[in-house]
């Protein structure tokens, strides 16, 4: 498996994300969500070149849409 990280605003992003499904959607949906962006985020770096290039928005920078919810993700050598 490869290496992730999650910058801190990401993180935050992810918990108010489960948060926001809870109260909308129930525990049962909201986890199945978490669930799936976990795996989206498995999948990147996996293959971080499988989705295109998000240069205008900025430069380095790739992107993954995943259902309702854009990922921006840059990688390296080591780490995505």
């Amino acid at each position: 498996m490869a290496n992730y990280r999650l910058s801190n605003s990401a993180d935050e992003d992810f918990e108010n994300i489960f948060i926001y499904g809870v109260r909308r959607f129930g525990l049962r949906q909201a986890e199945q969500y978490a669930e799936g962006l976990e795996a989206r985020f498995e999948q990147i770096a996996e293959l971080p070149s499988l989705y295109p290039a998000a240069d205008h928005i900025k430069p380095g920078y790739r992107l993954s849409v995943y259902i309702s919810h854009t990922i921006y993700y840059r990688a390296d050598e080591h780490e995505v």
